[in-house]
């Protein structure tokens, strides 16, 4: 580890990994700092990534492919379920990761391209010249050094502390973070080729249960609900604990996960002068889905690209670095994060009544193609009252 780079990433996941591999394929030196000693753990994710979605930056690799899902199942509140078929279901079946060892790939692939990487080592402190960030104060084993970076990618999750401490608000509303939790479960009977979601108040309140397999017998069993729906004999585990009891008395929980996911719209913002957000600390997260495998990468990687154009014309102030803010709001992954939002948003409001008559509708649709927008779209076609409910949302889709 050097003390001057042209770039620095704080966090070690897919957005960072990403930023720091394409920082150096640009032609930029990089550091990748991650706080957790190992790279990949623990795991806060349901592990799921769309085919179409992987192929982007990768081919996919059996060392870190779980199951290949084939379909899909949405489960009403009355347990009625309906199946999508992998010619239905598009985009939205894909793969199970083994995240483990996905992440770990990600930076080996930006090691082997020539960023530096050290792990269990903090960004603990901005380095701030005249409010322009100029990299950051590292700790490492005990030793605390500065760091110098032209601009600093903050890949940090959730609430990303370094961005509060550049004086970003990275706050998320309460309403608007899922409270999750997870087992890895084996010895279950489950359909190894097909993900599974639960919907409704009893179920999941303001939010959805899911079943992605891992094996022939084995899945991530996870939930998440709403902030503001948590309390005492009411929290995710407790929601979760009655699905498994239920569901799979006889199962066995190798690994349990807790975690925060914010499902509100991302930041006003996502960089600042000699800064730029990414990834989950940008909030890009898919409102709907809680979904962030790709918007991460796709982010981190156009971070680095933007960046190198940046540090090669001498400015990296804030207004140069826009271009990043504005491309990806503009992009395919932008816009559907804005409408996923506006779907989310009128969902959580409907009683177990209305999402059993939508899912019941849509269940005899004859759909070409599944995604969210052509569902949406059929549903309304279906349900032309919906207009009036969907507003603004039902506008954009005409």
């Amino acid at each position: 580890m050097k003390n001057q780079y042209d770039v620095l990433v704080i966090g070690g996941g897919p957005a960072g990994a990403l930023a720091a591999r394409t920082a150096v394929e640009k032609g930029l030196s990089a550091l990748l700092v991650e706080k957790r000693p190992a790279i990949g753990a623990p795991v806060r994710c349901a592990e799921g990534l769309g085919k179409e979605a992987l192929a982007e930056f990768m081919e996919p690799d059996e060392r870190w492919i779980s199951a290949e899902m084939t379909g899909a199942g949405i489960v009403a509140p009355d347990g009625f379920e309906m199946r999508l078929l992998s010619a239905m279901a598009g985009s939205k079946v894909g793969y199970i990761l083994d995240r483990k060892f996905f992440d770990r790939e990600l930076v080996w692939q930006a090691a082997d391209a020539g960023a530096d990487i050290s792990v269990k080592t903090r960004a603990s402190a901005p380095i701030l010249v005249d409010g322009v960030v100029k990299g950051a104060q590292i700790e490492y084993c005990g030793q605390v050094s500065n760091v110098k970076a032209d601009v600093v990618i903050a890949a940090d999750g959730v609430e990303s502390k370094f961005s509060r401490w550049c004086g970003i608000d990275t706050t998320v509303p309460v309403r608007e973070i899922m409270s999750g939790m997870q087992y890895v479960m084996t010895d279950i009977d489950i359909d190894p080729h097909a993900t599974i979601f639960y919907l409704g108040n009893e179920v999941a309140p303001e939010g959805y249960l899911w079943i992605f397999p891992k094996g022939d017998r084995a899945a991530n069993v996870g939930i998440g609900i709403s902030g503001r729906k948590s309390g005492e004999g009411h929290r995710a585990k407790d929601y979760l604990n009655r699905f498994v009891k239920k569901t799979f008395p006889n199962g066995k929980t190798i690994e349990c996960i807790v975690g925060g996911v914010s499902v509100c719209r991302p930041l006003e913002c996502t960089v600042g002068d000699g800064l730029v957000l990414v990834g989950d600390a940008a909030r890009v997260v898919d409102p709907l889905t809680g979904g962030g495998i790709y918007n991460s990468m796709f982010t981190g990687r156009l971070a680095a690209t933007v960046a190198a154009e940046c540090i090669a014309k001498g400015d990296v102030s804030k207004k140069a670095l826009m271009a990043y803010d504005k491309s990806w709001r503009a992009s395919k992954m932008g816009k559907t994060i804005e409408r996923n939002y506006l779907i989310k948003e009128y969902l959580i409001k409907q009683p177990d009544e209305k999402l059993n008559a939508i899912i019941h509708s849509v269940a005899k649709m004859n759909l070409k193609e599944f995604s969210t927008i052509s569902l949406i779209k059929e549903i309304i076609r279906v349900n032309p009252k919906l207009l009036v409910d969907l507003g603004a949302l039902a506008a954009s889709l005409r």
